[in-house]
């Protein structure tokens, strides 16, 4: 299987405190990875150091076969190939949903305004949002501003899909609306990492599951051996946990 991207050695550190130490794992191609663990386990942080939202302290992340700490590569193009999805949508506000999928089309990858809206209205059709292209965001809920975040996404066609627990700040109702297109999207063969709390959805729709521990991977394997059969006892006592709950 192709690798898209690799994490070697990765750790950061703000100040004194190291939050990821010796981090390693792949992504390939095709692949949905789902990151689990205890809030301030260091999840969000690698999501955010894969984009380079934060500068790791050290280690490598390697796009490709080419290491994109490398002074040499070039960030803002690694970034564009990297959709990314936030617990809080971070739609612009002044701008409505179309155009929401559209700007960054129109700035970063030059596409006419045209050709622009006719791939955003495409993935607002993925999501189930075509109907809602000229809503503003205060006219949205939680689910369907966290669905036209996907699209946007999604409109820079990047390689890879980055969800950094996407329901998190949903209402228990419109959980189910975002985890159902990210299904689908998985489905279609999408590469996705999704740090994530929903444990249903890291089981079924999973191919590797990572489970994070106080900064390092405390244990990966496919879900059912993670869910089933997980052989850390720190595993066992998270999962234990919130199994429960």
């Amino acid at each position: 299987m192709e690798k898209v991207i690799e994490v070697r050695h990765l750790s950061k550190s703000f100040g004194a405190n190291e939050v990821l130490t010796d981090i390693d794992f792949a992504v390939h191609k095709g692949e949905v990875v789902c990151i689990i663990g205890a809030s301030g386990s260091g999840k969000s942080t690698l999501l955010r150091c894969i984009n380079l939202l934060e500068k790791p302290s050290g280690g490598r992340i390697i796009y490709r076969g080419e290491d994109i700490l490398d002074d040499k590569h070039d960030v803002h193009q690694y970034r564009q190939k990297l959709g990314m999805v936030f617990q809080q949508f971070n739609l612009f506000n002044n701008h409505n949903a179309l155009s929401n999928c559209t700007v960054g089309q129109i700035k970063l990858l030059k596409r006419s305004r045209a050709e622009a809206e006719e791939v955003a209205m495409h993935y607002l059709r993925v999501v189930g949002m075509e109907q809602y292209t000229s809503a503003m965001p205060r006219q949205l809920s939680g689910g369907q501003k966290q669905r036209v975040a996907i699209a946007r996404a999604l409109s820079m066609e990047p390689d890879v899909m980055l969800f950094d627990e996407p329901t998190s700040a949903l209402d228990p109702e419109t959980v189910g609306e975002v985890l159902k297109v990210m299904k689908e999207l998985a489905e279609s063969g999408l590469t996705m990492l999704v740090v994530t709390h929903e444990m249903g959805f890291a089981k079924e729709v999973a191919h590797r599951v990572v489970f994070m521990d106080k900064g390092v991977i405390a244990e990966e394997g496919v879900p059912e051996q993670i869910f089933n059969n997980p052989l850390q006892e720190r595993t066992r006592e998270f999962l234990k946990r919130i199994l429960n709950a």
